[in-house]
């Protein structure tokens, strides 16, 4: 993860909105802090970079590619273990940030509802964007069993407040809801590049959590 490059990006795109310098750097010092916080082991600003490189990627299908951005960076900005409007929150303080910097109210709505799809991983919004955003940001659940095996540390690590007896369940029965989905990828090729792999992976990790 390259922090420079990081912030290079975050500039790169609020300046199309607004000049006001100091408030774009007000912006990426609460990115920054959030994102930054020592319980961060997986949500945090690598998660981001891994996402954004995505939307790069698949930016000739991506509708309103800044829209899209603007979701990654605000999508986990709050992160908390113990809460349950992490979604919720996240998206009120993007609203209030992107106010501020002059985005459109319609596209503020568009972000606002791109965030809260991430709290299940269902489409609110019925574009691609909306299913890009999601694959994106399952797409490490389709990468090799290693790679699976460090994100599933993390994110125990994320949750390391909880005992195994309280934490195994609560993941378990998130692991067979992604399963019971007829696809956990919403757009063919990621489908076609994660599908399988993911399948697999979440089905060794619940042999480690019986």
């Amino acid at each position: 993860m390259n922090i420079e490059i990081l912030h290079k990006e975050w500039l790169n795109l609020a300046k199309k909105y607004s000049q006001d310098l100091k408030l774009i750097d007000l912006i990426w010092f609460d990115i920054q802090k959030n994102y930054n916080q020592k319980n961060r082991k997986y949500h945090n600003l690598q998660h981001i970079q891994s996402m954004l490189i995505q939307a790069k990627e698949n930016s000739n299908n991506i509708i309103n590619l800044d829209v899209v951005l603007f979701s990654i960076w605000f999508h986990d900005i709050i992160y908390k273990a113990t809460s349950n409007k992490n979604e919720e929150k996240s998206a009120d303080l993007a609203e209030i940030y992107l106010k501020k910097i002059g985005l459109e109210t319609s596209n503020i709505q568009k972000i606002y509802q791109l965030i809260i799809s991430t709290k299940k991983h269902q489409i609110l919004i019925n574009n691609i964007d909306n299913s890009f955003l999601l694959d994106f940001d399952l797409s490490i659940l389709g990468k090799s069993w290693e790679t699976y095996q460090t994100y599933i540390k993390n994110i125990r690590r994320e949750y390391k407040i909880y005992p195994d007896f309280v934490y195994n369940p609560g993941r378990v029965k998130v692991l067979q809801h992604f399963l019971k989905r007829d696809n956990l990828y919403f757009n063919k090729q990621y489908q076609d590049l994660y599908e399988k792999q993911a399948r697999q992976n979440i089905l060794k990790e619940l042999e480690l959590l019986k």
